[in-house]
C-alpha cells in the first residue's frame, strides 16, 4: 500500500530545505471554448460542470472529460 505522506507534511520555517512547489492552478473551461485533446483532436466545449467535468464536441463524437483534464488544452 502506498501512502501520500508528502502531501500531508508541512514545511517548518526553520527547515534548511526548500518548501514544496505549490500545486498548479486547476484548468477552467467555459462554454464555446475551442480545445484540443491528445486522443480526440480539436473540439468545442458544450457543457461545463464546475471543476468536475466538461462535455466536448469533437465533430465525430461528444466526449465527457473528467477533471483534472490531463490531456485537454484550451486554444
Amino acid at each position: 500500500m502506498e501512502h501520500s505522506a508528502r502531501a500531508r507534511r508541512r514545511h517548518l520555517p526553520t527547515s534548511p530545505f526548500q518548501p514544496p512547489a505549490p500545486a498548479p492552478p486547476a484548468k477552467e473551461f467555459e462554454l464555446e471554448d475551442q480545445v484540443t485533446h491528445d486522443k480526440y483532436g480539436l473540439g468545442r466545449v458544450l457543457a461545463v460542470e464546475a471543476g468536475r467535468a466538461v462535455l466536448v464536441d469533437f465533430g465525430t463524437r461528444k466526449v465527457k472529460i473528467l477533471a483534472p483534464f490531463a490531456k485537454l488544452y484550451k486554444l
